[in-house]
């Protein structure tokens, strides 16, 4: 469950010279962001004030503020064994109350007020996302052929066997060709079942890869092997990125040993 208590972001077009605790500012090359709450002290105090300025030299702010019942906020504090910081010699439910005081203004103004009582972590990014991005993050998918006889690349998340396909290597005209040329491509892909493994595996890769975001996995590596990485895998490889980026992925296609062979 997300740790913070009742907060505030501030969204602007372009970075103040001054800088802020309080601000968020974006542009298209660059972007900052901070979360301020009471125990900013007169940074906090402040922010109002700062807010105004941004939008007094024509900055367009906008403020996010996170919020969270009563009950979920004294669990929390409970969970993680601190007191409030405005408790002092009292209770937390009465700290809460006090921080609710002080922010009141803040929640009036905020352009988005998040409750996030039922949220956990991911889900209170993918809200936020939602409502103060200008664009949605796309996962980054990195498709590289390889040979199993180099070995199975490190990093790979899935791979793919195309061994079942027929060899282009054995057939003499193509064998100094690689996946790349036409000539082996079309060989490859009019094999049997070729076109059926490319369907199903992207169905397959869609399914899963639809949920990665929501456990902070900005890229996945997918290998496509044959047995020396120059023909078989290099077709498929090119095929299933091509599928991949037909379905909105932000795909990445290398083919670590063509040249090897």
């Amino acid at each position: 469950m997300p740790r913070a208590r009742a907060g505030m972001a501030a969204w602007a077009r372009r970075a103040p010279s001054g800088g802020g605790t309080s601000v968020i500012a974006r542009d298209s090359s660059r972007r900052l962001a901070a979360v301020v709450d009471v125990r900013g002290g007169e940074f906090f105090a402040d922010l109002e004030e700062v807010v105004e300025d941004l939008e007094g030299t024509g900055i367009p702010v906008r403020l996010v503020f996170l919020d969270a019942s009563d009950q979920v906020l004294v669990r929390r504090f409970e969970e993680a064994r601190r007191p409030h910081p405005l408790q002092r010699d009292a209770t937390i439910l009465e700290g809460i109350a006090r921080e609710r005081a002080l922010v009141a203004a803040v929640r009036e103004r905020a352009d988005h007020v998040i409750d996030t009582s039922e949220l956990n972590v991911h889900q209170l990014r993918d809200v936020i996302t939602e409502r103060v991005s200008d664009e949605v993050p796309r996962l980054h998918v990195n498709v590289q052929s390889f040979g199993f006889k180099h070995g199975i690349p490190a990093d790979a998340d899935y791979v793919a066997d195309v061994r079942f396909l027929h060899n282009p290597h054995w057939v003499p005209e193509l064998r100094p060709l690689t996946g790349l040329d036409p000539a082996v491509r079309d060989h490859v892909l009019g094999a049997e079942g070729a076109q059926e493994f490319i369907d199903g595996y992207v169905q397959v890769l869609d399914g899963a890869l639809h949920h990665y975001r929501a456990h902070d996995k900005p890229s996945v590596t997918i290998g496509v092997g044959c047995t020396g990485g120059k023909h078989r895998s290099v077709v498929l490889a090119e095929a299933l990125g091509l599928e991949l980026r037909s379905r909105g992925y932000d795909v990445r296609i290398t083919h670590r040993d063509r040249e090897r062979g």
